[in-house]
């Protein structure tokens, strides 16, 4: 196993804390607030003291009471009326006292770039070198550099029998999906379509955040080539997603449309031209720990799905437009595989992907209407065609926010993406008739002030909610903040930004855990995500985790893991979590999580 000779130390655990708090620290001017877990029904007295002990601010808490989501009695604390830079703070609630923390202009400001690190230190088919890593013992041997697959044949654990098909596919590249080796088509389209995005509204909006990602400011082999950082990564990801394409000409077996529950699949002869594979894995499942390098398992990929193409064709508009002066070639490139995956989706509405291959995850979906939405909207972005346009305004999301009735598009996720079109629209220069352009930004914003009225009936004030936490409730958080930073920039109101910050204060400690959900932040951060490589619990000569992966997080819809099966009936909504390596539906690190905690990162940066 190639690994580097020296290793990082895993950090001795700090004991918790009654008083929860962002763990990074605070802004100058920005929200300053504080949960405490304490039973009392009447205010508590607080206090702030400096690092000399004399106090700074003071006042009395409120009293939230019972907090379901968290299971929780608690109060929370307003102290955002100090603004006096510093070191060393402490927080001091009747008798809880918090441990020291900060305040400074930019606090997160170091967050976007190790966000962003996270899709280096997970491509595929490169080494990840010691020059680009922040600790040796995270540089590693390349995974894969040479994948040609053939595609699955055989039975499938249902006893399905496919035929596979009559070549192979060079799909070289990319990112390594979350904790396993499997690249799935409908997760990279949403994670380079955020990357993207955080692009797109930076040039759209102007201003010092437009050149945070400049060339040379991360640390990639590509820095020094000209092109923005940033890009530079999601081209990683594109090339591949280019790949995953079929030629024309090929006929495949697939399933189509609903089918009977309870009955093998039926297979359905299509032309599959301009389709696109839907994910490439490992033929089973592989152990942990596993370096990519030491991967034994044949790699496959599976049959296309109408999905799979539309995220291709909407990827490849927004790479099209945002390349077009940067590189005329590859952005030609994209704009040919978009608009042959679109008509390719156009003869195949309904091809889902088969749920029963070992060796990786589903990442099925029954409805197509919304991918069909965004592809429009990138195509007609892109394109400025108005045959767009006309087929745009048929589709039951036009217009649609989250919350906006028959037109809800809910919040981004890699099976509802219509969300994804909307943002386009209403970010993008010139795009909509101007009508328009004030209904989608309108829609968009009511969403927004729904999630700020949420967050003021939470105790831990983020901006969700209820009492359901679904696997990946930390990215669908951060997901949620792209939605509440889009509604700033569109309106200017401070309430959207402050929301923003109350869903990083969340996972980076501000929570019932009294943890940093982000690896390498906080003082008590996740140390074990489910990972096949940084798995140290599972084998001390594999390194811990770097900076600035995002933890899945809560999850009580689908505690399937034997770590989750424990917590079963025994936790409250945000307390069903571990820090474990084998609590895959817990702590697993993905892509599609990662990507919009850049965005938001790079968001609050940037005022």
């Amino acid at each position: 196993m190639a690994l580097a000779a020296a290793f990082g130390a895993a950090q001795a655990e700090t004991e918790t804390s009654a008083v929860r708090m962002s763990q990074v620290g605070f802004e100058t001017q920005g929200p300053k607030t504080a949960t405490v877990e304490d039973r009392a029904t009447r205010p508590l007295p607080w206090r702030v003291v400096d690092r000399a002990g004399a106090n700074v601010a003071q006042g009395t808490s409120k009293v939230f009471g019972r907090d379901a989501a968290s299971g929780q009695a608690v109060h929370t604390v307003d102290f955002q009326s100090l603004q006096t830079n510093g070191e060393g703070y402490r927080l001091i609630v009747g008798s809880h006292e918090s441990r020291p923390f900060s305040i400074h202009q930019h606090p997160h400001a170091r967050l976007k770039y190790d966000a962003l690190a996270y899709f280096y230190q997970n491509r595929a088919g490169v080494p990840i070198l010691a020059d680009h890593v922040a600790r040796p013992d995270l540089a590693r041997a390349a995974g894969h550099p040479h994948e040609v697959a053939a595609c699955f044949s055989g039975a499938d654990t249902a006893g399905v029998a496919w035929p596979g098909c009559d070549y192979t596919l060079d799909v070289t590249g990319g990112w390594y999906d979350a904790g396993d080796h499997g690249k799935y088509v409908v997760n990279g389209g949403i994670s380079v379509w955020m990357l993207l995005n955080a692009y797109e509204r930076t040039v759209a909006k102007g201003g010092p955040g437009a050149s945070a990602f400049a060339d040379g400011k991360v640390d990639i082999p590509e820095a020094g080539n000209g092109v923005n950082d940033l890009l530079d990564e999601a081209r990683y990801e594109i090339e591949f997603l280019l790949k995953m394409q079929i030629a024309d000409g090929v006929k495949l077996k697939v399933p189509v449309g609903a089918q009977a529950a309870g009955q093998p699949l039926t297979l359905t002869e299509i032309d599959a031209g301009g389709m696109v594979h839907h994910k490439v894995h490992d033929a089973q499942w592989t152990g942990l720990p596993m370096a990519p390098a030491d991967d034994p398992q044949p790699r496959l990929v599976y049959p296309p799905t109408t999905a799979a193409t539309l995220n291709l064709a909407a990827v490849g508009a927004q790479c099209a437009r945002i390349w077009r002066d940067i590189d005329p070639t590859f952005a030609r490139q994209c704009l040919t595989a978009s608009q042959r995956a679109f008509r390719a989706a156009l003869r195949n509405r309904d091809v889902r992907a088969g749920e029963n291959f070992a060796g990786g995850g589903a990442y099925g979906d029954t409805d197509f209407s919304d991918e069909f939405y965004w592809a429009t909207a990138e195509l007609l972005a892109t394109t400025r065609n108005p045959a767009y346009l006309t087929a745009l305004k048929t589709s039951p999301y036009y217009l649609g926010g989250p919350l906006s009735g028959k037109s809800a598009t809910g919040d981004p996720g890699f099976s509802w993406t219509a969300s994804l079109g909307s943002l386009t629209l209403a970010t993008v220069p010139d795009v909509l008739p101007p009508e328009d352009l004030v209904t989608v930004r309108a829609n968009i914003v009511a969403a927004a002030r729904a999630y700020v009225d949420a967050g003021y009936g939470q105790g831990y004030g983020l901006p969700v909610a209820g009492e359901k936490y679904e696997w990946g409730s930390n990215g669908a958080l951060m997901s949620r903040a792209v939605i509440l930073g889009s509604a700033f920039d569109y309106t200017g109101d401070w309430n959207f930004r402050n929301a923003v910050i109350w869903s990083l204060d969340y996972v980076l400690g501000r929570n019932p855990m009294d943890r940093s959900y982000v690896t390498g932040y906080g003082d008590r951060p996740v140390q074990n995500p489910h990972h096949r490589f940084w798995a140290h619990q599972a084998d001390p000569a594999y390194p811990l985790p770097p900076a600035g992966a995002l933890s899945g997080g809560p999850n009580n819809q689908a505690m399937v893991d034997d770590v989750a099966k424990t917590l079963v009936g025994k936790c409250a909504a945000q307390t069903c979590w571990a820090d474990d390596i084998n609590a895959y539906a817990l702590n697993e690190v993905a892509i599609n999580w990662n990507a919009p905690l850049v965005w938001v990162a790079a968001f609050i940066d940037d005022h």
